[in-house]
């Protein structure tokens, strides 16, 4: 009888440089809709049949798709390494999750274009006594253009008794207690000129649900599919740090997205605007996190207008549950 160990593909082997091989995507309208769909995302922009007038009436993805389109897929990366991922492992299996992301973007994906996605690890750090590992995504299309890139941050191991993400820039955050009517959104997108530091963003209140959570776990355009994760599982994700079913980082991600569109035009992101969202409490199902942000800087740049904004997302119980940065871009 031959004995097999399995090679865990646990913090200490991951090392800086290791990837898997490139994802091939074709951008379809029916994915932008039901990207946008399981997004809770009602703008009749992603819709079958409509577009964006920004780009030509085109249909454009909403910005956070860029994970779907060029996903990061950690299993591929530790078997292309001659590793198994903790989640497929059979003897030590657990979740390495969300901790943040920062996204990039440089132009859209069009509906027909073929985007070509490269995922490496890109970092591996200690903080607090948790350890992470950052993976980078690149996405190019059929024409070697860029199109974006995004940082991706894992949790490996958690510090002994720690149950959230550690972040030295929330801790004098407080939260709010109460929840007043959202500001709606301005009637004509922001522009450069029209915002002032201090100003208050338009509002939006996203209620979670299993089966969205259930729908996004489920969206794959590439790489193999997560039968069992702590998103969709739930006796597996009472066995992990959360405790039970939450909904995914990138899902959060989106919704601070569509929150940022109902002030600024699509353009703003993909000029070569950012976000960085940090996770800070789980987003459960029957959860609503109110997401509410304001301007915090503006300023010229090699011909360029870049406005900066903070965005909280905070649940009916006023924790604050992620932190976002985004820089908006306008051209001249």
């Amino acid at each position: 009888m031959v004995e097999t160990t399995e090679r865990l593909w646990d913090y200490d082997a991951v090392e800086p440089g290791q990837a898997a091989g490139p994802t091939v995507v074709t951008i379809t309208a029916e994915q932008i809709a039901e990207y946008a769909d399981i997004a809770q995302n009602p703008d009749s922009r992603y819709r079958l049949g409509n577009g964006s007038e920004e780009y030509g009436g085109d249909p454009v993805p909403m910005p956070t798709m860029a994970v779907s389109y060029a996903p990061l897929l950690r299993p591929e990366i530790a078997e292309n390494n001659g590793f198994v991922a903790l989640e497929h492992s059979k003897t030590a299996r657990r979740q390495t999750p969300f901790a943040k992301c920062e996204a990039r973007w440089f132009r859209p994906a069009l509906v027909g274009d073929t985007i070509t996605g490269v995922g490496r690890v890109l970092d591996k750090y200690e903080r607090r006594g948790s350890k992470f590992v950052t993976f980078r995504i690149e996405a190019e299309n059929q024409r070697g253009e860029p199109v974006g890139q995004y940082d991706y941050t894992c949790i490996f191991e958690y510090a002994h008794g720690q149950r959230s993400v550690p972040s030295d820039e929330v801790t004098a955050i407080l939260p709010r207690t109460e929840a007043p009517a959202l500001k709606p959104a301005p009637s004509q997108p922001l522009t450069y000129d029209s915002v002032r530091v201090g100003d208050t963003l338009a509002e939006l209140a996203i209620t979670e649900s299993q089966e969205i959570i259930n729908r996004k776990s489920d969206f794959r355009l590439a790489g193999k599919p997560s039968e069992s994760n702590i998103h969709n599982d739930e006796e597996f994700a009472r066995r992990n740090i959360f405790g039970g079913t939450v909904n995914a980082g990138p899902a959060t991600m989106s919704y601070v997205d569509q929150m940022l569109q109902l002030s600024f035009p699509l353009s703003a992101f993909y000029n070569g605007g950012s976000l960085l969202m940090r996770a800070i409490t789980p987003f459960r199902s029957g959860d609503t996190v109110t997401f509410g942000g304001e301007i915090t800087d503006k300023y010229r740049e090699e011909g360029q207008g870049l406005v900066e904004c903070r965005v909280r997302g905070i649940n009916q119980r006023g924790d604050l549950v992620c932190l976002a940065d985004a820089v908006m871009v306008f051209g001249e």
